[in-house]
């Protein structure tokens, strides 16, 4: 493209149904290396109409987009080893093209070139409304699909990756610092929107039963009564007052089986119902009972609203905080240097050389060997590639290190309350389950969970440490010029 003639550019426009263009460009003598040339300033000089605009920035987008995917491959194909063309030939070559691609985009994400409507709502720098935020996840979902070679199973980190992406770009997103969650909840449940029509497809089931995600299917007792058969109100264990209520809590029930939910409706909802929800954790209801007439105690972001409604403290927040500000000096202290879990982080880091991969994986360590930092039993804490055994809240922990293949679960009482996508969210799960179900901690993790809360709810004087241990956490100070 970049050596057409005017003629040249002329005959695609006409080919692309641009034909009302091509008496301007003509005049305005625009040729390949030109149209390359164009920015969104000259296009809207050069075209009258919207619609034209748009179609032929995307048009140019798209193009070098594809040569400058075409010359990476050319250059990782040329620096390769000479075996590459035997291990690419034949059957593998396909295989090679997915796998270079995913890694390509994973590695260095770029985010899709919205359509004009929503650049134009973007470039304002304002909250978008309900029907444009749908449009954006629309075009995100649509964005990752293609990249994912028509897979609609993305893993955690691509999730993370893409909404990084969305909130550094337009940071006013970030509604009240909960923007990274509520985007990354969207986008799952348009993910699951487009899954829904081939739930029945052979492959989609076997993934349900791998993730935890089943219709008609359990794998522990506690999952039963959540089948989307199963919506009406069976015999409470404590009097509900008033039939307004019985309304609200079988609302709820009913909202919890469908994959498309109103997320705004819900947490109206859980507003409502929380002083009868309060009540019977105070009264030491059953757990099953609490999760049965409440199911959405079992999505993280719900878990830490309630949270939020009883600290006013966004735990989330403050958990990726705490473990950014302590990863470093947590790895870095005596005690914790021959722990296998240390070990483990050590020959995993030598394996990468993405800073978002190593940033990962060393904030997933310091998590893990907190307990072991105050001399805690961390198997009331976190069970790393084991079975749960205990009753008190403890994380589930598979494959830590692993970005494709780790798992984090909150299980309470031996059942899984919640899965959650990484090391931050199983952190901030964990303190904010105790609090939530009111449940107590267990003296032989009493240190640990002290001095995480003390960081939490900005407590002047934490929780005691041993010495060498408060030395160790210290975060340095700038030094005064």
């Amino acid at each position: 493209m970049e050596n057409w003639s005017v003629d040249q550019v002329c005959n695609w426009l006409r080919q692309r149904n641009l034909g009302e263009l091509v008496p301007k460009f003509r005049e305005e003598e625009v040729s390949g290396a030109a149209l390359l040339a164009l920015n969104d300033r000259m296009v809207q000089q050069l075209v009258k109409k919207i619609g034209h605009q748009a179609v032929l920035m995307d048009l140019i987008n798209k193009y070098q987009q594809k040569k400058s995917g075409l010359e990476s491959l050319t250059y990782c194909c040329q620096t390769a080893s000479p075996k590459l063309p035997e291990v690419i030939s034949g059957k593998n070559l396909k295989s090679f093209f997915a796998r270079y691609k995913t890694l390509q985009w994973t590695s260095s994400y770029a985010l899709p070139d919205f359509p004009y409507d929503v650049k134009c709502i973007l470039a304002e720098k304002k909250c978008p409304d309900h029907s444009m935020r749908i449009r954006i996840i629309e075009v995100l979902q649509a964005d990752m699909t293609k990249y994912l070679e028509g897979s609609l199973y993305p893993n955690s980190q691509q999730y993370n990756i893409v909404v990084n992406a969305l909130l550094q770009a337009y940071p006013f997103l970030d509604e009240d610092g909960n923007g990274f969650l509520l985007w990354k909840r969207a986008l799952k449940d348009r993910f699951k929107y487009v899954r829904r029509p081939i739930e029945d497809d052979e492959q989609v089931l076997r993934n349900k039963c791998k993730f935890g995600h089943r219709r008609g299917q359990t794998r522990k007792s506690s999952f039963a009564e959540n089948k989307p058969d199963d919506v009406r109100m069976q015999e409470e264990p404590v009097h509900l007052e008033g039939s307004a209520m019985d309304v609200h809590i079988k609302w709820l029930k009913q909202e919890y089986t469908k994959t498309q939910r109103n997320w705004k409706e819900v947490d109206n909802r859980m507003n409502v119902t929380i002083e009868i929800r309060r009540k019977m954790i105070s009264d030491k209801a059953p757990l099953k009972d609490i999760l049965r007439l409440f199911p959405f105690l079992r999505c993280p972001y719900q878990l830490f609203r309630e949270f939020q409604l009883l600290t006013h403290m966004d735990i989330y927040k403050k958990t990726v905080e705490i473990l950014e500000i302590y990863s470093e000096n947590i790895l870095s202290l005596y005690v914790v240097r021959n722990n296998p879990i240390n070990i483990m982080l050590q020959e995993n880091l030598k394996r990468h050389t993405e800073e978002d991969i190593l940033k990962y994986m060393k904030m997933t360590a310091a998590c893990l060997l907190l307990p072991d930092v105050f001399g805690d039993d961390s198997s009331l804490f976190a069970v790393v590639n084991e079975e749960v055994k205990v009753v008190t809240p403890v994380l589930e922990v598979k494959n830590p290190f692993n970005v494709n293949s780790c798992e984090f679960a909150l299980y309470v009482e031996r059942e899984e309350l919640a899965q959650l996508d990484d090391c931050t969210m199983a952190l901030a799960a964990l303190v904010a389950a105790f609090h939530v179900f009111d449940i107590p901690c267990p003296k032989r993790i009493h240190r640990t969970l002290s001095f995480l809360e003390s960081l939490v709810f900005e407590v002047r004087s934490p929780a005691p440490l041993p010495a060498q241990v408060k030395r160790g956490l210290e975060v340095p100070e700038h030094p005064s010029m």
